[in-house]
């Protein structure tokens, strides 16, 4: 009776061992999935994926499909046939963008690096531009921005907004992923949730490989960029075209908006926060205003790191900032000696300060100069 009773306690601690140790093992490796550290792409090692970690079975009737791609008026990187043949199977990260938009601008680092990394394992990246702006339609001005941002992978040009709503989406940005079957597994609005979306990439990509018997290493440090911070009193996006300022008028003249007319501004004697006041005769358009008159000019009293601006038509600005000619360490990227020359249809950067700060910008324009808005960071 003593021998049975003391094997049963060495089996009981036996089993007992061995569950704890199997718990903890998936313990660790949920862990190692969850919260891998941040390094930068030259620092990446590869890991190894264990093909005899199963993955739980995901029920997708939770899911919807994503949607067809619809209405494209042109393709960058890739042809109609090739990106249809290339999707099949794959984890596909829609990227709905614009290239005017700063908001865009800031996450495509992100993407590029995505599509570096994970390419040939499994993902797909397809940017799908959807135009704000009737120049963004113009598939030239696409291939330029696409190449400057160092886009490799498949772009479709969204110019009639059909994919836009097959996804019934409002945003610039937002991100879509779908899994190798075709469901979309995560929704993403906006700049940010960068580690939370490759944690998915990664998630999905090991799906695929349990799906398809595949042995694909997977696994890897996330990408490290320094991300955007935003901060709360930060003048927000301000629209020139009556129809995008509408419920959100920024225009700080009495005289207003006027569709479709030529309008002449004077500056009030008391200059409001975040609102922007025009000088001269100004033609309004639904989408921008364009300067008529010999001189013209914008004042915007801001809090921000940087301004930005959309314009359009060539075209030379001088900028004035709080009264004075823009320092050195102020200047944006396109300012060259207080002068920015627009020679195309895109965002110009025109302040990039070291700290956020109350000032006011003076744009003084010629005639033709076309704006659609002032974006901040």
């Amino acid at each position: 009776m003593k021998t049975e009773l003391k094997t049963a306690i060495i089996m009981g601690i036996i089993l007992v061992v061995g569950i704890g140790g199997v718990g903890a093992y998936f313990s660790a490796l949920d862990y190692q999935i969850q919260n891998k550290p941040n390094q930068s792409n030259e620092n990446i090692q590869e890991k190894t994926v264990d093909s005899t970690i199963k993955l739980p079975t995901i029920d997708t009737s939770m899911f919807k499909k994503a949607p067809e791609l619809a209405g494209i008026a042109g393709y960058i990187n890739t042809t109609p046939e090739d990106l249809k043949e290339i999707m099949k199977d794959k984890v596909i990260l829609y990227d709905i963008w614009t290239y005017s938009c700063i908001n865009c601008q800031r996450t495509l680092p992100y993407i590029v690096a995505w599509n570096d990394k994970y390419a040939d394992k499994g993902l797909i990246i397809v940017g799908i531009h959807s135009p704000e702006f009737e120049f963004e339609k113009d598939i030239n001005n696409v291939k330029t921005a696409v190449k400057q941002f160092g886009i490799t992978y498949p772009v479709v040009l969204d110019n009639d907004m059909k994919t836009w709503k097959a996804f019934e989406n409002r945003y610039w940005p937002r991100k879509y992923i779908a899994d190798s079957e075709g469901y979309i597994r995560y929704d993403h609005i906006g700049e940010g949730g960068y580690d939370e979306t490759e944690k998915v990439i990664q998630q999905l990509l090991e799906e695929r490989n349990q799906l398809l018997g595949l042995n694909v290493a997977v696994a890897q440090p996330l990408v490290d960029l320094e991300e955007y911070q935003f901060n709360a009193s930060q003048t927000p996006e301000l629209y020139f075209g009556y129809k995008f300022a509408l419920g959100r008028n920024q225009l700080g003249n009495s005289e207003g908006l006027k569709p479709d007319q030529i309008v002449t501004y004077s500056l009030p004697d008391r200059l409001t926060r975040d609102y922007f006041y025009l000088e001269g005769e100004w033609q309004n358009f639904d989408d921008r205003m364009k300067l008529v008159s010999e001189n013209g000019k914008i004042i915007l009293p801001y809090f921000a790191k940087s301004v930005n601006i959309v314009a359009a038509n060539e075209s030379n600005l001088q900028i004035v900032l709080d009264g004075k000619s823009v320092t050195p360490e102020n200047a944006g990227t396109d300012l060259r000696d207080g002068t920015v020359h627009i020679s195309g249809d895109r965002l110009y950067n025109l302040i990039s300060s070291s700290d956020a700060g109350a000032h006011t910008l003076t744009i003084i324009a010629n005639p033709g100069f076309e704006i659609y808005t002032f974006t901040f960071g």
